[in-house]
């Protein structure tokens, strides 16, 4: 099973980064503005696609209750759940007879964009700010804990929207989720996000 974040890469990842075309600074969202987008988002939720470095890809529904609060919930075959939730993250296979995996929250790059307040100024976090043509690309790393691997977050203008992120993780893997039009200010209740899985389906 493919869980984001620990589990394989995004085999497009490299190329797509590798194709951005130089930025035009009018057409590149400030990080001022990226931070205070971020910071308006509550809770949301949307229907992703997963990309895979062997070329498979998974689907699923994405709920985020700001701070410190997500949860992937992934479509058959795999019908899995990743949640995190009190500083921690579980990936749970409901295919597996193996007890959950757990890790802390901190420990992924997920984090920065979950925090109570993102601060995309602040110093050493920000590895790069590009516009590939399309999206305005911002690279980011816990500037505390840099070998925990980095972010790249891909925005959309006119509104400003997040679209999908590529992460790279302490190993150099890539996993790539892509959004299908993140919906904010939606209802979720904290027993989603609990760290002991609950086991709820996908509304979709």
């Amino acid at each position: 099973m493919e869980f984001m974040i620990t589990r394989r890469a995004f085999a497009g990842g490299l190329a797509l980064l590798s194709t951005l075309s130089p930025a035009l600074a009018e057409d590149k969202l400030s990080l001022d503005a990226l931070s205070a987008y971020l910071n308006t988002i509550q809770t949301a939720q949307s229907e992703f696609t997963q990309f895979n470095e062997d070329g498979s890809k998974s689907t699923g529904m994405l709920y985020i209750k700001r701070p410190g609060r997500m949860r992937f919930e992934y479509a058959p075959p795999n019908s899995g759940v990743v949640i995190a939730g009190s500083g921690a993250v579980i990936l749970h296979d409901k295919k597996s007879n193996q007890p959950p995996e757990t890790y802390p929250l901190k420990r992924t790059p997920l984090n920065l964009i979950l925090a109570r307040k993102v601060d995309l100024g602040q110093a050493k976090m920000v590895m790069s700010h590009s516009f590939d043509g399309t999206f305005t690309v911002v690279r980011a790393q816990d500037p505390k804990d840099p070998e925990i691997g980095f972010i790249d977050l891909m925005f959309s203008a006119n509104p400003i929207a997040l679209k999908q992120w590529v992460i790279t993780n302490e190993q150099g893997t890539r996993t790539a989720v892509v959004l299908n039009g993140l919906t904010p200010g939606v209802t979720l209740p904290d027993s989603m996000f609990q760290t002991t899985v609950s086991g709820r389906s996908s509304n979709r």
